[in-house]
């Protein structure tokens, strides 16, 4: 770079450094903060047998917060989009089929990563996403890079860096989502009972969100159930009718509040 490139350089970060005031006097505004850009994913389950809401942690193998729980994460790496990092990450750690992951929201505030205050300027920003994955189906990958684990929601230990903000924020929309998606049958065999179905919510959404007479009446008359004709049992108690989610029902329904929630 020649001096005068040097020069004009300098004098543009000079006039970006300051700026008029509401008084029109000029005032020395802070350096440009120096991001790094990462992914954090927030992976939830439901176990049905125990009726648990999980999410997947990892366990950090190094500073900051070694031996703390976080979500699976990773920086941006060069020619990479969020996508694909967000991708990589979980590869490492879960086998699951077709995972679809949903941008959730971004957390850049300042502090939010104990390294800053190592770093002049340094500012650390993630963008997070979010999943729902079928229990049965989730592999755990055993990973030098951290041990990894389902934790159930109202049991978690403590979380490394904002996780717990970004995990918090995550339920909010899992729970939005089942008033507005079929995202619950994502979760359930292809085959269900409408007790399944019930049980879902209520693990998710808390016991006392509807009764399950009410929930049946209501979810049976949206008529994006099919029932199969065919009776099963699943524990205890009389065998129930099994049905299928009809997704060309749904369809009109769709981004519609659903009146049984």
């Amino acid at each position: 770079m020649s001096g005068s490139e040097v020069k004009k350089d300098e004098a543009i970060s000079s006039e970006d450094r300051r700026s008029p005031n509401s008084l029109g006097h000029t005032e020395t505004l802070p350096p440009r903060a120096n991001f790094k850009v990462g992914v954090d994913n927030v992976i939830f389950s439901v176990d049905l047998a125990q009726n648990r809401l999980l999410v997947l942690l990892v366990m950090r193998e190094r500073e900051p917060f070694l031996g703390k729980w976080n979500l699976p994460r990773t920086l941006v790496r060069q020619g990479e989009s969020l996508e694909e990092a967000a991708d990589r990450v979980l590869a490492s750690k879960i086998r699951v089929k077709n995972l679809y992951l949903e941008q959730l929201y971004s957390f850049g505030g300042p502090g939010r990563d104990p390294r800053e205050s190592l770093e002049p300027y340094q500012r650390y920003l993630s963008v997070s996403y979010f999943a729902l994955v079928r229990f049965e189906e989730a592999e755990l990958i055993d990973n030098p890079a951290g041990q990894v684990a389902w934790y159930p929601i109202d049991t978690l230990p403590q979380l490394a860096f904002d996780h717990s903000k970004i995990l918090e924020y995550g339920h909010r929309r899992l729970r939005n989502k089942l008033e507005y998606s079929p995202i619950a049958f994502d979760v359930l065999p292809d085959l269900f009972t409408l007790g399944e179905v019930y049980q879902l919510y209520t693990t998710v959404l808390g016991e006392n969100f509807s009764d399950y007479s009410n929930f049946r009446s209501k979810l049976l008359k949206l008529g994006f159930l099919c029932d199969t004709g065919v009776k099963a049992s699943r524990g205890a108690g009389r065998p129930a009718s099994l049905y299928r989610f009809d997704a060309e029902a749904f369809a009109p329904l769709k981004n519609k509040p659903l009146v049984f929630i």
